[in-house]
């Protein structure tokens, strides 16, 4: 009974779980405070680029935005902080036209070149890959021997450029048909004097009526068939390899011929009014003095690079386009390589040819352009050979850009002059000292030009930056506070 009495009632008990709990809840709960303070902080800094350029976009009002007294209206008051050498930036709260004044250092320094808005027709053009190429059976002649012999002489040494007409090699004559049809040659000749002098003896006597005039028509009959003789003997030392100048030579001097030299031919084609630019380059010279030749042997090549191809290399399904072009005589401009030099812009081309096969392994569509090659060197040397050099060459890369429509009346930039933020486009337009960002459409934009919407954001006449966008965009972008840059991945 007495232990009953002692034992705690239940709100004794309470009392005492209440004293021993509550301590400890409190502890938690500041614990918990602590946790989720530190969080905060730690998600506020890990997402900052997102909520500082809001917070640095907002307008700041000071003591001094409101003009007291007198009736005046309110203005807001934007500092700009210009120290020597540095560009100035205006930026309108609340996506507003944004403005860039740069310093004179600053357009040096990021090559500041400015254009008049004009409105041109533009041609919108595939660029096709290509290749200079020889003309086949024109570019490369073949000199070979017209008939047996020896070598004695070789006049041009190789690269060296001879124009038609000039001498190349001395060969000495070995060939027995040749020997035998020229001597042949000089006897139908010497027949040939003594039936003509015979005839006007016998024209003296019949006139007088010593003897009849069967006498004299035999006579003249024979010698019309030694006329015949000659000229087909002319006709096949011909055929053999000598010149029409060098058979009249053995009928002057009633000699045979013993050497023969051999003379640069005239080119294939004329495509230059001035023929004395018309010089062959010796590439290839195939034999030595002293070297027996039979006819036909090659002797040396010539190389005619006056006048060339450009192999195009268009997609199949390009052809349509392509052969528009070609009907329309669309003048095609080709980008050429040169040597490490930068590029050479050749314009006014046209399409000469397309191929009416598609490879089987690469489904590509060849196709031609006529390239008038144009003499960069023509120096003689103390020794009297001549050498030359020629701007294009065959092997050298190309970019052909072909027209394939026309727009007109539109603005056209340099692709420079735009720049992209997102999913907009805009241009510099120059306002006195400023340059303003003028949002624009881009209709259609390549390698070099892009195309204006002309839905009047620019105007004829307006000057804009076709150069430096880039670096003006980012000067904005870092002014504006997106923590943007401006030097990132520049060296100065």
């Amino acid at each position: 009974m007495c232990l009953l009495n002692h034992t705690p009632s239940p709100r004794v008990m309470e009392r005492r779980w209440l004293r021993i709990t509550q301590p400890r809840m409190r502890q938690l709960a500041i614990l918990v405070t602590i946790v989720l303070f530190a969080a905060s902080i730690v998600a506020g800094y890990l997402f900052r680029g997102r909520w500082l350029p809001q917070i640095n976009g907002l307008p700041i009002i000071s003591e001094n935005h409101f003009h007291d007294g007198e009736g005046k209206q309110n203005a807001t008051k934007s500092e700009h902080e210009e120290t020597d050498g540095h560009s100035v930036c205006n930026v309108m709260p609340g996506g507003g036209e944004t403005s860039l004044e740069l310093s004179v250092q600053s357009q040096k320094n990021i090559g500041l070149h400015l254009v008049t808005v004009q409105l041109q027709d533009f041609d919108r053009s595939i660029s096709v890959p290509a290749m200079v190429k020889g003309r086949p059976g024109r570019t490369e002649i073949k000199v070979s021997a017209p008939m047996t012999g020896i070598v004695t002489r070789i006049y041009p040494v190789q690269g060296e450029a001879v124009a038609p007409g000039q001498s190349l090699f001395d060969l000495r004559l070995t060939h027995e048909d040749l020997v035998d049809i020229q001597s042949t040659f000089l006897e139908t000749i010497e027949r040939l004097d003594v039936i003509k002098q015979e005839v006007a003896r016998l024209e003296k006597v019949t006139a007088t009526g010593a003897i009849a005039g069967k006498k004299l028509l035999e006579r003249q009959y024979e010698q019309q068939q030694a006329e015949a003789r000659r000229r087909a003997q002319q006709q096949a030392l011909i055929l053999h390899g000598l010149t029409l100048r060098q058979v009249q030579e053995i009928q002057a001097n009633l000699r045979l011929l013993q050497q023969v030299t051999m003379v640069a031919p005239q080119p294939v084609e004329i495509t230059h009014d001035n023929t004395d630019t018309r010089l062959l380059q010796v590439s290839q010279i195939d034999v030595r003095p002293g070297e027996h030749v039979s006819a036909g042997d090659p002797l040396c090549v010539l190389s005619d690079h006056a006048l060339l191809y450009i192999e195009g290399r268009a997609f199949e399904e390009d052809s349509e386009e392509l052969n528009q072009a070609a009907n329309q005589s669309a003048p095609i401009t080709a980008v050429i390589e040169a040597n490490g030099e930068g590029t050479h812009s050749v314009s006014d081309l046209n399409i000469l040819y397309l191929e009416n096969e598609v490879e089987v392994d690469s489904r590509a569509l060849r196709f031609y352009v006529r390239l008038p090659n144009e003499l960069v060197r023509n120096e003689f040397t103390d020794d009297g050979h001549c050498f030359i050099g020629w701007r294009f060459k065959p092997g050298q890369r190309v970019q052909l850009r072909v027209p394939v429509e026309r727009w007109r009346n539109c603005i056209v930039l340099p692709v420079d002059a735009v720049v992209k933020d997102g999913v907009d486009w805009f241009v510099f337009k120059q306002n006195g000292d400023r340059f303003n960002r003028k949002p624009v459409h881009v209709a259609y934009r390549d390698q070099r030009w892009a195309v204006i919407g002309n839905d009047g954001s620019l105007c004829a006449g307006d000057v804009v930056a076709v150069s430096g966008a880039y670096q003006m965009n980012l000067a904005l972008l870092k002014k504006a506070g997106n923590g943007t840059d401006l030097h990132a991945g520049h060296g100065h």
